[in-house]
C-alpha cells in the first residue's frame, strides 16, 4: 500500500509541474501572439488571469502533495 501511495503523489506531482509549465508556455506564447495580431489589451489581461487561475490551482496542489507527503 505505501508503495501505491508513493506513486500516487509522484503522479500528482507530473501533473503539477506540467501544469505549471504548461501555464507559462500558454502565457509567453500569448504575450507574444497578441500584439502580433493587433488584440485589444483585455485579452492579454484574460491570459494573465488564466494564467494565475493555473498557477493558483498548481500552488494549492503543491500545499496538499506536502501534507500527503508529511503524513506518510
Amino acid at each position: 500500500m505505501e508503495q501505491e501511495a508513493e506513486k500516487n503523489l509522484m503522479r500528482q506531482g507530473r501533473m503539477t509541474a506540467i501544469i505549471i509549465a504548461g501555464s507559462m508556455f500558454f502565457w509567453i506564447v500569448a504575450q507574444w501572439v497578441g500584439p502580433e495580431l493587433g488584440l485589444a489589451g483585455r485579452y492579454a489581461i484574460l491570459a494573465d488571469l488564466i494564467t494565475l487561475a493555473a498557477l493558483f490551482w498548481a500552488l494549492v496542489n503543491c500545499f496538499f502533495i506536502w501534507q500527503q507527503s508529511k503524513d506518510s
